[in-house]
């Protein structure tokens, strides 16, 4: 029942039990459950706990022969007590300190890790991206952006990353930023900005990540880092960046995310103006200072506000929902399946078979890692190993 005062009745908040969040958990740390995967588990399977018992069977179904690492209860207790006694807090999907603008992004992480103050996450925010290697003008104007937008009731949202990165979080201290880590919250990359982050979270501002604690960050957790950063900010500025970099990686993904893409013009002779010149022959807005970010992002503030609670499924179950496909049904899916991402809805329409089954085939060929996921409900046969 939702709670009643003198100005009319209240939603009730969604707030996961102990038993809930332990389970939530242990899925989401399972082998081959990503973030589509997890929502289409509950989706299919009712809740996180029915979905640990079903999960080697869905994969076994998928062409997956070897057992499936299913993470158990002592090890998500043991991440759930280290958080805690690092002092951070893993917060699930729909709860009320889940970043809004995270929760209202598809395929959105069910889990998080922060520390800090979650109330960052209530303001709209920019992120600011941009070189490791920066040029001390690159800096300067990082420093001049975030402090700006700050001043104007922005969060600054970035990777704690050397350069670009640290100059913006060190302006938005006083105001508020937001450093998104690759690795567990407790392993911090680089090491020289450990202070930095100290400030940041002993501050007015917050650490996130959605990797479990103790993780070392690797090379493939970083564009993982980078879709997290484009999906918190309603905005994303690029100061500098090389063609082939982790910057230009953000700005795809906040687009795709359809979320705005600023950039800072440089000199057509520094390899580091490279990338973003580029951005702006391809339709990024061209930014100087920030009110040239600030008259595009007022018309779009509301897009932070709190949107629905809970796990929002990708597909309604139907008839179809109990009735796994079968092998050759499943064979069909996979022969249209290649490295280019199909659109799993134009897979439903060209065989006709029902949405549920083919969502549900897609399920166990994720589980058997025999499939990318990809944005926009699209999927990728991954080669043979």
């Amino acid at each position: 029942m939702a709670a009643k005062d003198g100005n009319g009745p209240k939603p009730a908040r969604f707030v996961l039990s102990d038993r809930q969040r332990l389970a939530w958990l242990r899925l989401y740390r399972s082998d081959n459950v990503g973030p589509a995967t997890f929502r289409d588990l509950i989706t299919h399977c009712g809740s996180a706990e029915a979905a640990l018992e079903m999960l080697p069977e869905l994969a076994r179904r998928g062409g997956q022969f070897r057992s499936v690492r299913i993470a158990t209860e002592d090890e998500a207790e043991r991440e759930l007590e280290a958080v805690a006694r690092y002092g951070a807090r893993i917060v699930g999907f729909g709860e009320p300190d889940f970043p809004p603008m995270l929760r209202r992004t598809e395929n959105a992480p069910p889990l998080v890790t922060i520390r800090g103050n979650p109330e960052v996450f209530r303001p709209s925010a920019v992120g600011i991206v941009g070189a490791r290697n920066a040029s001390m003008s690159g800096i300067r104007i990082a420093r001049r952006l975030s402090r700006d937008l700050g001043e104007a009731g922005h969060a600054v949202v970035s990777g704690l990353a050397r350069g670009i990165d640290h100059a913006a979080h060190e302006a938005a201290l006083r105001t508020g930023t937001i450093a998104v880590l690759a690795g567990g919250i407790d392993k911090p990359y680089p090491p020289e900005n450990l202070r930095l982050l100290d400030a940041i979270e002993n501050g007015t501002g917050a650490a996130i990540t959605d990797r479990p604690f103790g993780l070392e960050a690797r090379a493939r957790d970083f564009p993982r880092r980078n879709r997290i950063i484009a999906a918190l900010s309603l905005g994303l500025v690029v100061v500098e960046a090389a063609m082939r970099s982790g910057s230009l990686i953000t700005a795809r993904l906040a687009n795709e995310l359809g979320r705005l893409v600023f950039a800072v013009p440089g000199s057509p002779l520094d390899p580091r103006a490279e990338g973003t010149n580029n951005l702006l022959k391809n339709g990024a807005i061209v930014t100087t200072s920030a009110k040239d970010i600030l008259e595009v992002l007022a018309p779009l503030d509301d897009r932070a506000a709190p949107g629905p609670v809970g796990q929002l499924p990708l597909f309604e179950p139907d008839d179809g929902m109990a009735l796994p496909p079968s092998d050759d049904q499943r064979a069909r899916i996979l022969s249209l399946l290649g490295p280019a991402p199909a659109d799993i809805d134009e897979i439903i329409a060209h065989t006709g078979l029902p949405a549920a089954q083919v969502h549900l085939a897609v399920l166990e060929l994720d589980l058997a890692g025999r499939i990318e996921r990809h944005p926009g409900n699209r999927i990728s046969l991954l080669p043979a190993s």
